[in-house]
């Protein structure tokens, strides 16, 4: 292992990445929504959530490198960072086409450890097939509801890499609208009388961050009468890393039930 590397992670998709790339002897830190694999973190100090990261305790584990999302954490986190950590990796993948960019960013900071580069380049074989999988079909569009929050509701703007995922299948997310760079405006809140929710085709209630259930159904249909209502693992749509390609798949076997 290379003396000195000393990794923190605060992206929960990210951590299982780096376990998957054969970086868990590395991991110094990781948030308490880091808990894939359970196995190989289970000795890994946690420093608080995503949103609440607690600098003095990261600052005692002393990382020479620490993994930040645009979406999962604040600009001031990483600001505040830069203080006392040597390397500051910023991600922000916002399509499953940018897994590519992503594990290249791996290969840039980790690639001297032994596998990784054979470990990413699997990985990347492994997406560019899923993807031609999903593109060697025709898909019928589908305008789908993305629920991942109840009150408020809360959904996914077109640019997010959900709805980018979604989009592999033709299932074109609404709200029609863009939510930009960073910010709130990526994840809409929904009023609930909203005269597109009455064409909606399919909402989809993911498992998280709010744990959607069977009893959450009803709801759901009420505020679109004419959709197909379903629970879907947002982990597999929503977590970069090993479960991209994974999760094109479940999206093939999803649009043709």
């Amino acid at each position: 292992m290379t003396p000195g590397l000393r990794i923190a992670s605060l992206v929960p998709s990210i951590t299982e990445l780096l376990v998957s790339l054969g970086l868990g002897p590395h991991l110094v830190a990781r948030t308490g929504f880091c808990i894939h694999p359970q196995a190989a973190l289970a000795d890994v100090p946690k420093v608080g959530g995503t949103k609440d990261v607690n600098l003095a305790k990261l600052r005692q584990l002393a990382p020479s490198h620490v993994i930040v999302n645009v979406d999962e954490n604040r600009l001031e986190l990483a600001e505040a960072l830069r203080e006392f950590v040597p390397h500051i990796v910023v991600t922000h993948p916002q399509s499953p086409a940018d897994n590519l960019s992503l594990l290249a960013q791996m290969q840039l900071h980790f690639g001297s450890e032994p596998g990784v580069n054979e470990r990413c380049a699997t990985l990347a074989a492994e997406l560019r097939l899923a993807l031609q999988r999903c593109r060697a079909q025709s898909w019928p569009l589908q305008r789908v509801l993305y629920l991942m929050w109840r009150e408020p509701w809360m959904t996914v703007a077109r640019d997010t890499y959900i709805a980018r995922m979604l989009a592999e299948v033709g299932w074109q997310s609404w709200p029609a609208v863009q939510g930009g760079e960073a910010g709130a405006a990526r994840y809409p809140v929904l009023q609930g009388g909203e005269a597109w929710l009455a064409q909606i085709d399919r909402v989809l209630l993911s498992s998280e961050p709010y744990r959607f259930d069977a009893s959450h159904l009803p709801l759901a249909q009420a505020l679109c009468p004419q959709a197909k209502v379903q629970l879907i693992d947002g982990e597999l749509l929503s977590w970069y890393g090993p479960r991209a390609a994974r999760g094109l798949d479940y999206l093939r076997r999803l649009a043709t039930q």
